[in-house]
């Protein structure tokens, strides 16, 4: 399991949103890129140096510090797709290759290089700007469909990453919450939502969801 690319962010006009702005052209780095937590939401901090977010609201924080695709998983939709899609193109920052990242169980641990540790916390849902960029109609409801939405996580220890480190899984929490299951539980399968409760590593506010949803 390795890490293909560390991509960051090129801050460009948002279209399709009320910020104005938004930082899901992410072009591969370079060299060497500092991760570190970002504190709570609401900032636009996220874990890479250089990078931010511009929906304060809906992204960036502790929970969804680093953003993680498959490169597998965009080779199959570049053949549903018909087009390139290089690394980073899905907003991601870290691409990767080997990693089973939707099949990730939330609260499980990936070191990256000799320094950095990250955790699985929440899955990515889709959006207006994701489906804009795109220029494809109808990606919000095929993205879903699929249910390979690719993995947040959160800095456990900070560091440097670089294309072409090693990806170690060093913990996996003893329940079967993964990534996919999350994201399908809270889009397409409501009744799928009590199960998450299994994962402690589930971000409050999910949590706080999948107790309003299921209560009663």
């Amino acid at each position: 399991m390795k890490l293909l690319s560390v991509n960051i962010g090129r801050p460009r006009p948002n279209p399709w949103k009320e910020s104005g702005t938004t930082g899901i052209d992410k072009q591969p780095a370079d060299g060497p890129v500092a991760v570190s937590a970002p504190g709570p939401k609401g900032t636009g901090e996220v874990g890479l140096a250089g990078d931010r977010v511009y929906d304060v609201k809906h992204h960036g924080g502790t929970d969804q510090a680093v953003y993680a695709y498959a490169r597998e998983d965009l080779d199959g939709w570049q053949a549903e797709l018909g087009r390139p899609l290089p690394d980073g193109v899905f907003g991601e920052n870290l691409t990767t290759l080997g990693v089973d990242v939707n099949g990730a169980l939330i609260g499980e641990r990936w070191r990256i290089g000799p320094e950095v540790v990250l955790e699985v916390s929440c899955p990515r849902i889709p959006c207006g700007t994701f489906q804009g960029w795109l220029d494809r109609d109808g990606w919000i409801k095929r993205f879903t469909q699929a249910a390979l939405p690719g993995a947040y996580l959160r800095v456990v220890e900070p560091g440097d990453i670089r294309a072409g480190d090693r990806i170690d899984l060093v913990h996996r929490p003893g329940h079967d919450v993964t990534i996919a299951l999350a994201f399908r539980a809270m889009t397409l399968e409501p009744h799928l939502l009590p199960g998450l409760s299994a994962a402690d590593a589930l971000p409050a506010e999910l949590r706080d969801l999948v107790h309003r949803r299921t209560r009663g």
